[in-house]
Parts: C-alpha cells; structure tokens; sequence
C-alpha cells in the first residue's frame, strides 16, 4: 500500500516538475516578453456552509503566482453555517448540477478555444460530478476533486466521459473529522454512510466490461502522506486547499493541460 501511494505522489511531483518549467518558461515576467499560455476557466465550487474559503484562497494564489486561469466560483448552498442542509438535501444538490452543467454548456458555446477546468471541495464535489454527469462527452478539460464527500462507491463513469484528461482526486486518510466523524453522523452527499467518503478512503472503480477498464484509467488518485505536509496541508479536511499545497500539487494540473493545448495536442 505505501509503495503505491509513494508511486501516485512521484506521479504528482513529476507533474509538478513539468508545471514549474512551463510556469518559468510561459508566463510573462516583468523584463522577458516569452508568448503567454492560452488562457483556461476554472469553476470552483465550494464545500457545504457557504463559507467560500476554497474559492477565495485558491483565486487569491492564483492571481499572486499570475497564472492564466480565471477563477469562476459557483454559488449552490442554502446559505452561510447551513452546512447539513446542504450535506444531506440530495435533490437540491442535484439540481445545483443541473444548473452548473447549463452554465458549462454555455461557457463551452461562448469560449470554444479556451479549457474548462471544473473543481470542487469536499461536499461542492457532489455538485461537480452531479454537473459532469450531464455533460456530453469531453466538454471539459479536467476535473480535479478536493476531499470529496461523496460515497468511495460513486460511479465516475459518466463523469469521466465528460472530461477529456479525466478526474484527479486528493484524499486523505487522516480527514477522520469531517469525512470519518461527520459522514458517519450526517453520511455522504450521495446519501451513503457505510461506504466511506472518498476523500478519506479513495474511490472504488465499477468495472463492468473492458469499456469500463479503459475508462477508469481517467482516474487518478493521490493519497496524502506525512511528508507532504512541508505544503502546509497536514492531512485535514481543509489542507487541500492551501497554498503551498495547491502551488506544489494542484496548480501544475492545470498548466500542464494549458500547456498541451498550446503546444496543439
């Protein structure tokens, strides 16, 4: 178990590697005039309780660092500290979805050339893949999944169809708080309490014939582990989101794909 999750994070460093080149070698600096990365849109939709804290630190590090990404958050919640409300009122989730996946339709329609990235946190992941689930397929870029609070048994079939590079999910197995303690009080956003989360345990792959192998090799999951918590994230339910971890780990995602889209994949 630990060499594969010593495997998925050598996976991730790679990628951070290859993020931090295209970062020194793509974007404008104050005295070099190198071509700018093709610009992408990020839907970033928050946890349950309305309290925007992912949204606003990651638009935030993403202006300090200049990337060329504009930040776009989703309100769904039923309002600010209502956060049981939002865990447990699955149809009001579902129609967030419904309603997000319109807008993603629309961005598609108005933006053709530039990515659409959609992420989410914890209880907002049941929002974008309730969303990506009504898309057809390859509207999206890539969707990156922040401590989901859905059930490890979601079926992602529909919602790896609709994203091109697939879906990248950070979990965490010392998350015990909300997504041990509180799924067991509250259960996940999909309505499951025996399961798990699969921000804390992972995703469990449904694979039905060779169709379904060759999709869920879209996913890819990244396990938090002890030495990662010099990025500030220290195996929390929020840790995910901060800004060491989402410059290390989270934001060389998107550069890499902005880069193949510049390079005419």
């Amino acid at each position: 178990m630990r060499q594969a999750i010593a495997l998925c994070w050598a996976l991730a460093v790679l990628l951070w590697l290859a993020g931090s080149a295209v970062l020194r070698c793509g974007l404008p600096s104050a005295t070099a005039g190198p071509p700018r990365l093709r610009r992408g849109i990020l839907f970033m939709i928050d946890g349950a309780g309305g309290f925007e804290a992912s949204s606003r630190t990651i638009r935030q590090t993403a202006a300090e660092d200049k990337l060329p990404l504009e930040v776009r958050s989703v309100r769904w919640t039923h309002g600010y500290w209502r956060v049981i409300s939002d865990q447990t009122h699955a149809s009001h989730m579902q129609r967030a979805g419904r309603k997000l996946a319109e807008q993603l339709l629309l961005c598609r329609e108005e933006a053709p050339e530039e990515p659409i990235f959609l992420m989410g946190h914890s209880a907002g992941c049941g929002v974008v893949l309730c969303a990506a689930e009504n898309l057809p397929p390859n509207t999206l870029e890539r969707i990156v999944l922040l401590a989901p609070a859905v059930s490890s048994k979601h079926d992602l079939r529909a919602a790896l169809r609709s994203s091109c590079l697939g879906i990248d999910a950070f979990t965490s197995s010392r998350d015990w708080g909300c997504l041990g303690l509180g799924i067991l009080v509250a259960g996940t956003t999909d309505r499951s309490r025996l399961n798990g989360a699969a921000g804390k345990n992972g995703f469990q792959p449904i694979r039905s014939c060779s169709a379904d192998e060759v999709l869920y090799t879209k996913l890819r999951q990244y396990p938090w582990d002890p030495s990662l918590s010099w990025t500030g994230h220290k195996g929390g339910h929020y840790g995910s989101y901060q800004p060491g971890f989402l410059r290390a780990f989270v934001f060389p995602l998107f550069i890499s794909s902005l880069a193949l889209h510049e390079s005419g994949r």
